[in-house]
């Protein structure tokens, strides 16, 4: 039995070299918004690792050096200052940290995720009058739904994109936080309910590739993942008709079927999407009968439906406004009733 913990040790170290087939995707990404993000990965490390290696070279170093068993080490107690060594010390994580924050600096605004694509890869600009394919993507309870505005279609857990074309992802979520994440085209995106995130990038290079959330949302998270096919022209024209061919219209009852939690769903394909269904989610007003929350904001702007006492949004008499300075501006309101058809009212 003592030998068992050195034997378990040389079968790991043995296994080392397997490692060699594991596929690492964020260092070999196949997207230049994800490549950018991997140069900046090796940037920063390099540049941190400029302080990190000597330092703990030197660390070594002068362990050896000033051993109790070296005597022909010099030792002065009486030392306290150099001024070359204050300078090595101050100097070098100075520039280094200058030169992150100028890095960090320019690649914050060039991957900005809100930002539209300037090039289709390096030394590849985006040819003039090209229209980004628009993509929506609404995370659900526990699977991802992805509309197709331009091509009329919708699916479940699958997603098809052409190679060097731009896309425009627009991303919300149906119930709690969660996070949007293709590691081989772009960094993670979280998706939350009640608003729009917003992310650009490419693929440049056709295949497969794995999408998933990166951010737990509950009991069925871990099988919350998708296939991302990255296609020539042909091959998205093709994967379109395909999914057209379906037959079934993705319509706001059979969406408010869909996004109850379900865990591991099957790829499913959508023919027809009901029209203005993304802008009804994003508004949390799928259901019929239900304001949406751009209309509940725009009468919060008016003053909202309170009372014209209560003091936040009632109109200031004219000696105060003009004590405040407010003569030049309209007196605040407030939206007296709403007005609602009886056949509304029998729902």
């Amino acid at each position: 039995m003592p030998s068992f913990p050195r034997l378990r040790g040389f079968i790991l170290f043995a296994l080392v070299p397997l490692l060699g087939g594991c596929n690492a995707v964020l260092l070999s990404p196949s997207g230049d918004i994800a490549l950018q993000q991997r140069n900046l990965i090796i940037i920063s490390t390099v540049l941190m690792l400029l302080i990190i290696v000597p330092v703990i070279a030197l660390t070594f170093l002068f362990a050896w050096r000033y051993r109790e068993t070296n005597k022909a080490a010099h030792y002065d107690p009486e030392w306290n200052h150099s001024t070359v060594l204050e300078l090595l010390i101050w100097a070098a994580p100075l520039l280094i940290i200058i030169a992150l924050g100028a890095v960090t600096w320019v690649s914050t605004h060039q991957l900005d995720p809100y930002r539209p694509l300037a090039r289709l890869s390096e030394g590849r600009t985006i040819p003039p009058d090209t229209k980004p394919l628009v993509v929506e993507v609404v995370a659900l309870d526990w699977k991802w739904l992805f509309l197709y505005p331009e091509q009329g279609i919708a699916t479940v857990n699958e997603m098809a994109a052409p190679v060097d074309r731009p896309i425009q992802f627009k991303i919300t979520s149906s119930s709690v936080m969660n996070s949007f994440f293709v590691p081989a085209l772009a960094g993670q995106i979280y998706a939350m309910p009640g608003m729009q995130t917003t992310l650009h990038a490419v693929i440049n290079h056709p295949g497969t590739y794995e999408g998933l959330s990166a951010n737990y949302s509950g009991a069925g998270f871990s099988g919350m993942r998708f296939a991302f096919h990255g296609l020539d022209q042909a091959g998205f024209d093709k994967w379109v008709a395909y999914a057209r061919a379906a037959g079934s219209t993705l319509s706001r009852e059979t969406y408010l079927q869909l996004e109850q939690p379900s865990e591991r769903n099957p790829v499913t394909r959508y023919a027809s999407v009901a029209p203005g269904l993304f802008d009804a989610i994003v508004n949390r007003c799928v259901e019929p009968n239900r304001m949406c929350m751009r209309d509940v904001m725009a009468i919060d702007a008016q003053g909202g439906l309170g009372i014209p006492g209560v003091y936040n949004v009632t109109s200031l008499d004219p000696a105060v406004r003009e004590r405040l300075g407010l003569t030049q501006t309209p007196p605040r309101q407030y939206v007296g009733s709403m007005c609602t058809s009886p056949a509304q009212l029998l729902l």
